[in-house]
This record gives C-alpha cells, structure tokens and sequence, in this order.
C-alpha cells in the first residue's frame, strides 16, 4: 500500500506560493541595488561638482562659468533627495516582500508538518496491520502444530 495525501495540491500550491514569493524578493532586491547605485553615481557627480566648484573660486573663472556650476551642484542636491525617496521606498518594498515572504514559508511549514504527520500515522496504521497479519499467521501455525 502507498502513501497518498489527499491534500497534496495544497501543499504544492503553498510551496509554489513560497517560490513566488522568493521570487518578488529577489526582484525587489535587484530595484533596491539599482536605486542604491543611481544615488551612489549622483553622490559622486555631486562631490566632482563640489571640487570643480572649489578649483574654479580658486582660479579664474568667469561668474557665468561659477554660476552654471552652482546651478548643477543644486540640480544634483535635488536629485539626490529624490533619489533618497526612491531607494527608502525600494527598502520599504524589500521588507515587505521578506514578510510576504516569511508568511508564506509558514504556510508551507505547517502543510508539510500536517502531510508528515499524516504519512505517520499512515506508516503506523500499515506497520500494525502487517504486524496483526504476522500475529495471526503464527497463532495459526501454532494451532497446527497443537492440533498435529
């Protein structure tokens, strides 16, 4: 006799939830690393601004030349706070999806026990039973050895 949960499908479908949901974690990991790098390159823009800036006060440069300069350095300023936004959004998402996520191995968690606990009881019902089957055969040989 072999083992057959009746539940089966739901288990698969709690494990195919689980692999989802692993999935939109590692998708919102890659946007969160994209966002990250974009504010990283804005960083840096940024600070070679800033030294351009401080080279161009230090030599001779004309207002209009230190003007556009400037005018970048606040462009960038306002990309990068904008940029902030979007990588602490990207966070917010990520952690969403690790809970998301963490639920959904519970779930799988608890129908996997419920089958293993059920293949269990399974094993145990067939194990009595071939034992009752090998109880009753040997009382029989022992009828036939008594009655011999």
């Amino acid at each position: 006799m072999r083992f057959r949960y009746p539940l089966q499908k739901l288990v698969d479908l709690k494990t195919n939830e689980k692999e989802q949901a692993e999935w939109m974690l590692s998708e919102a990991v890659g946007q969160l690393q994209q966002e990250q790098q974009a504010l990283t390159e804005l960083e840096e823009e940024l600070a070679r601004v800033g030294e351009e800036l401080a080279y161009a006060s230090i030599h001779r440069t004309t207002i209009s030349q230190m003007q556009l300069l400037q005018h970048y350095s606040q462009h960038l300023e306002q990309q990068i706070r904008l940029k902030t936004k979007d990588v602490d959004r990207a966070q917010a998402n990520v952690t969403d999806k690790q809970h998301v996520l963490t639920g959904k191995m519970m779930e799988e968690k608890v129908w996997t026990k419920a089958k293993e606990k059920a293949q269990l009881q399974f094993t145990a019902i067939v194990m009595k039973k071939e034992q009752e089957e090998l109880d009753e055969i040997a009382l029989n040989r022992r009828v036939q050895t008594i009655v011999s």
